[in-house]
């Protein structure tokens, strides 16, 4: 269901206004964003602690352009290395097909810091909308989302407040349902396994959701294993291996995302462990990779490539004037696959 909210100021930050906020001339903040040396150390800081606080970027396109847009959208995700966010950039592809609009890609590796870099860098060329992943962002970055006057779409999750449009789902709800299913299938002592912990805001989320059921129902989670790194086949592995050596009674894993997950399910089923009977198992967000595995793992649809399609809607439509501000949220589908026994 889509609901309108009031869109925030589409005004642009202009030199005048670092200019006011610096305390200095137009003509000395032009010289400071253009690097110009015949500016003084103190004057520099300034200028740029007064832009950096506004959220003012700089305008790269020259001359008679420089007033107008680009047909870009500026896409900025964590990672390409987990099958998650591809099929988001296809949906986005998908939703911007029929328009004058071209996505171009940037990657944060789920770096605050980065993501305020590659955030900066793409603004300076005056793009006709960004399309973020989370509601999560530095000061800086928010200031300059905030003070782009341009559509703003944050994507995949809906758990807080939007600076301007945003689709996606709610982890803690997601969480929350995933604990309900585990309890009712008979499960109890529980392990969770994650990566990219606790930069990954939406599987933190989760996991909030998740013990929360958990704690209603006087259960707590027994065991936990984080890596800091990326998904993949071979962390998911050895990632299982070192919480059942650890913890060899644990009766479920509940997994961050399905590429670990699958990892775990493969190595499980090498060492001879009975699934769902003796080890139940879990992942999240419904990658196409477990269509390929000898039992169907149990996940949750995160509606990846309609939060794509639907997000770059919102962006090609408020370019046409017709307003932002939408709030979409969608609803995950729980998928018992083999890997949950029946309650």
């Amino acid at each position: 269901m889509a609901h309108y909210h009031p869109p925030y100021s589409r005004r642009p930050l202009t030199l005048r206004d670092v200019s006011e906020a610096s305390g200095v001339s137009e003509m000395t903040v032009s010289r400071v964003l253009r690097n110009r040396t015949d500016v003084s150390a103190a004057t520099r800081d300034k200028v740029l602690s007064a832009a950096k606080r506004l959220g003012y970027v700089p305008n790269k396109i020259a001359g008679a352009l420089a007033s107008q847009r680009v047909n870009l959208v500026a896409v900025i995700i964590p990672s390409l290395s987990n099958m998650v966010f591809p099929e988001v950039l296809r949906g986005i592809s998908d939703g911007l097909q029929d328009t004058a609009l071209q996505p171009v890609f940037g990657v944060t590796e789920y770096s605050a810091e980065r993501e305020e870099s590659v955030l900066y860098e793409m603004l300076s060329w005056r793009p006709s909308g960004v399309i973020l992943a989370g509601l999560e962002h530095s000061d800086a970055a928010r200031a300059m989302l905030v003070n782009s006057g341009i559509p703003i779409v944050e994507i995949m999750d809906v758990d807080g407040a939007a600076i301007d449009s945003v689709v996606g789902i709610s982890h803690r709800a997601a969480g929350r349902q995933m604990a309900a299913a585990i309890l009712t299938a008979g499960y109890r002592r529980i392990g969770f396994l994650g990566t990219k912990m606790p930069d990954d805001h939406r599987a933190r989320k989760r996991l909030e959701g998740f013990n929360e059921v958990l704690s209603k129902a006087g259960v707590s989670l027994i065991d936990a294993e984080y890596y800091a790194g990326g998904s993949a086949l071979l962390k998911g592995r050895e990632m299982t291996q070192a919480i059942l050596s650890r913890t060899p009674d644990l009766d479920f894993l509940y997994y961050s995302n399905d590429m670990i997950g699958a990892g775990g399910l493969l190595w499980c089923l090498e060492h001879g462990i009975d699934v769902p009977g003796k080890l139940g198992l879990a992942g999240f967000n419904g990658v196409e990779l477990l269509d390929g595995l000898p039992i169907r793992l149990a996940t949750m649809d995160a509606c990846r490539r309609q939060i794509g399609s639907r997000a770059a809607s919102i962006v090609a439509a408020a370019t046409a004037d017709t307003g932002g501000g939408v709030r979409i949220e969608l609803t995950p589908k729980l998928d018992p696959g083999a890997t949950i026994r029946l309650g």
